[in-house]
C-alpha cells in the first residue's frame, strides 16, 4: 500500500478494475477507509438493480483497507464470516464504500462499513469478523498449494 494512499488511482490493477474500484479516497491508521467505486449496468440483474455479491465486495474491500491501514503491510485481512444489510436498491453510478474498524484484536478484528449513494444515502450495512494473518504465512501457503517456488 503506498505511504500516502489518500485518493490513489486504481487503474493498472486487475481485481480493483474487475470491481469497478475508481479511487481510494482516504486510509486512515486509526482503521478508517474510504473507496470510490463505478457500480456498472454490467454488474445488475434484472430491473438494474446491482446485484448483492458486488455491494457486498465492495464494503469487504473497503474493511479489508481500513484493516491493513491499522495493521501495516505485514498482514493479510482473513474475512472469517461477512453480514450484509441491504436498505436500498443500488443503481448504475458511483459509490462510496466506508469502513471502520468496530473492536480491534491481536489475531481477529471486528470491522463495520457501509455503501453510499453519491447523496449520502446508506444503501447498505455490513459487520465483518477478520483474521489478521501472517503475510509471510499467507505467501509460503499459497506457494506451496500452487507449486510455485517460494
Amino acid at each position: 500500500m503506498p505511504e500516502d494512499a489518500s485518493a490513489t488511482d486504481a487503474s493498472g490493477h486487475s481485481l480493483y478494475e474487475t470491481m469497478g474500484l475508481v479511487r481510494i479516497i482516504e486510509i486512515d491508521p486509526a482503521g478508517r477507509a474510504s473507496l470510490e467505486y463505478e457500480a456498472k449496468r454490467e454488474q445488475c440483474h434484472s430491473g438494474g438493480v446491482v446485484q448483492g455479491g458486488f455491494i457486498s465486495g465492495w464494503i469487504d474491500a473497503a474493511m479489508a483497507h481500513a484493516a491493513m491501514a491499522k495493521n501495516g503491510e505485514g498482514i493479510v485481512p482473513m474475512t472469517l464470516e461477512l453480514k450484509v444489510s441491504y436498505f436500498a436498491p443500488t443503481r448504475p453510478g458511483p459509490v462510496i464504500a466506508e469502513a471502520w474498524v468496530e473492536r480491534h484484536g491481536k489475531r481477529t478484528s471486528f470491522y463495520e462499513g457501509h455503501l453510499l449513494d453519491k447523496d449520502g444515502t446508506v444503501l447498505a450495512k455490513a459487520s465483518s469478523t477478520i483474521l489478521l494473518a501472517d503475510m509471510g504465512r499467507v505467501l509460503a501457503a499459497s506457494a506451496k498449494a500452487t507449486g510455485a517456488a517460494e
